[in-house]
């Protein structure tokens, strides 16, 4: 009797907790690539909360063997509504490659860390097995994998162009970005009996239309087309080209629906719901997720991820940054939807209440930790703005970069007297906290929140992402001057000292980034070794779905402007720039110096060894 009421508390995963819930059939079944973790930060958790607030019967099939007589596939039957895929919380190409194209030795979404319990590009291989077992079932696909594939886009593992992931999925539709909004509203049509390839106006939603089909369409939706996939393989300018519009797209708040051609079908992407009320986003993250693994984990060895994040807590979506090798724009969009404390300070309580928590929340943040109820001051403004970065190349006059909310939230939290701690995991953006505002009351709040951070928040070990220090390169990957990290360790270390604490800031810096040369990673080398820093969180650029940064990697253009930019692709490229954030290892001595010497650059090698 007990195992079963543990087991309901979950979505059910197999034909016997199914009948154990007195179930005589299901509405969706979902099947994801990671471990079923019931908790707000893995998508297929909080999308299998959705439906089953919408009064369906919902399965999750986590993981499932593809390589076998595909029994995980068949074992529960066909649902009534649709299936709903996802590859998980991360590309499944990321998940099992490095920069290097070596595979991963292991998997943070499996119990163990176990690699091999997904296949590459998961999302198409699931969609295409359950399309010929099951070929009248409809075929639902989101996450990260879908959403970044929605268009023509560079695939770093087999070096080509693969057309929109609706293709090769066979799907019917693909939800892009946060899907919760779009999937509520699909399940409201299908529930009333719309065929699924009538449902054709639901915003962030993807389908295929054949080229000469008529489809429904919103009015008041202009279109942009971009060029066809086929003229991107034809011409890497044409590519780079559609990037720059997919971009503008995805940053406006009104944005225009995007239309591709491949082949004789047509790929339709519906504009993005408006940024969601704070009300909305409550909504999502006070579902009824134990946050646990699922209980068929019980006595399986722990999931990497989930001890990362058992004790974290995600207060806003979006981020404004624009960095130009992050996802986060083109996924969650750049306008802010964040919780109400009320919801947030709720949760906290739940995890106070969890068996195993011993005081300490490790991450109250959000894709960047310091946006937190942060938008522009006048709306019409950011109405008609196309701007890819708030904070780029300076802070937006428009945006209030108010850090009032985050540091009342901040107190708040502390003042939970379970709570010995509330560390901030997530990356701070410090030109935010830094950059002079022009309003002395706006400075001062600003510098009381990294004040705040470094007394309160912090682990031992602050740390931020300067990327680099080059000033052209920083300029590509839409990323503050170097002066400012240099600022920030400064006032790290006041801080500390007036606090009397010590900790360490730790930088992230990554090599082989478009634009970036070796004498650019000497500097880089030169510049934190005067700072008195040997570099441990460093790595290699990889070219991910859907990046400005990996648009001029495949193309070796500027989507803007139509400049040519160097970058570097074969493994030599690549070594000899990595090789320098490791300049104090005798092994990488010698090497470092032919290469600046190679390319008459004697003076780099004096003020690194000197």
């Amino acid at each position: 009797m007990e195992n079963e009421i543990n087991i309901s508390k979950w979505l059910p995963t197999s034909a016997k907790e199914i009948k154990q819930l007195g179930w005589k059939e299901l509405d969706v079944i979902l099947f994801t690539g990671d471990a079923y973790i019931d908790h707000p930060s893995f998508g297929a958790a909080v999308i299998g909360r959705i439906l089953e607030a919408e009064c369906l019967r919902v399965a999750i099939i986590p993981q499932p063997n593809w390589k076998d007589d595909l029994r995980d596939f068949r074992k529960l039957g066909k649902p009534n509504l649709f299936f709903a895929v996802t590859a998980g919380n991360m590309d499944s190409m990321v998940n099992h490659y490095t920069a290097g194209k070596r595979k991963r030795s292991n998997d943070a979404y499996t119990p163990g860390g176990r690699p091999g319990c997904r296949p590459d590009y998961a999302t198409i291989v699931y969609s295409n097995i359950l399309k010929t077992l099951f070929p009248d079932v409809p075929i639902v696909i989101g996450g990260i994998e879908a959403s970044l594939r929605r268009v023509t886009h560079y695939d770093y593992w087999s070096d080509k162009l693969m057309p929109s992931i609706l293709i090769d999925s066979k799907a019917d539709m693909l939800f892009y970005g946060m899907g919760e909004k779009s999937i509520s509203e699909f399940v409201r049509l299908v529930k009333k009996g719309v065929p699924v390839s009538k449902i054709t106006t639901i915003p962030q939603t993807s389908f295929l239309v054949d080229t000469s089909q008529d489809y429904a369409t919103k009015k008041d939706w202009d279109e942009k087309e971009l060029a066809s996939h086929e003229e991107c393989i034809a011409d890497r300018k044409k590519y780079a080209r559609n990037f720059m519009y997919i971009e503008e797209e995805s940053n406006k708040l009104y944005a225009k629906k995007i239309v591709q051609t491949a082949g004789n079908k047509k790929v339709v992407i519906n504009p993005p719901w408006p940024t969601l009320s704070e009300r909305e986003t409550d909504y999502m993250y006070d579902l009824p997720y134990t946050r646990l693994p699922h209980i068929r984990y019980q006595n399986k060895a722990p999931i990497p991820a989930y001890e990362m994040i058992r004790h974290s807590i995600n207060i806003h979506r979006g981020c404004f940054g624009g960095c130009a090798f992050c996802t986060i724009s083109v996924h969650q969009g750049k306008f802010i939807a964040s919780r109400s404390e009320k919801s947030i300070l709720k949760e906290v309580e739940q995890i106070t209440g969890m068996p195993d928590f011993r005081g300490y929340i490790s991450d109250l943040g959000g894709p960047s930790a310091n946006m937190y109820k942060m938008k522009g001051i006048n709306e019409e403004i950011c109405k008609k703005c196309k701007s890819l970065s708030c904070i780029f190349p300076s802070i937006c006059k428009n945006m209030d970069i108010n850090h009032d909310p985050i540091i009342s939230l901040y107190k708040k939290v502390r003042e939970n007297p379970k709570v010995k701690k509330a560390f901030i995991g997530s990356g701070i953006r410090y030109d935010m906290i830094l950059e002079p505002t022009g309003n002395t009351e706006k400075d001062k709040t600003n510098k009381q929140y990294l004040r705040e951070i470094i007394k309160h928040h912090v682990s031992g070990r602050l740390k931020v992402a300067p990327e680099h220090s080059s000033g052209e390169v920083l300029k590509l990957m839409r990323k503050p001057s170097f002066k400012l990290f240099k600022k920030l360790n400064e006032e790290f270390i006041k801080i500390n000292k007036e606090e009397n604490l010590n900790q360490q800031l730790i930088p992230y810096f990554i090599s082989g980034h478009p634009g970036s040369k070796p004498e650019d990673m000497a500097d880089l080398a030169i510049k934190t070794k005067n700072m008195n820093f040997r570099l441990e969180q460093v790595q290699d650029f990889t070219p991910t779905p859907m990046t400005f940064a990996t648009a001029v990697y495949y193309s070796g253009y500027h989507p803007y402007t139509m400049e040519k930019i160097y970058t570097a692709k074969n493994r030599h490229e690549k070594e000899a720039q990595r090789q320098f954030f490791f300049w104090y290892k005798n092994e990488f001595r010698n090497s470092i110096k032919n290469e600046l010497e190679k390319r008459g650059r004697g003076d780099l090698v004096k003020k690194l060894f000197n």
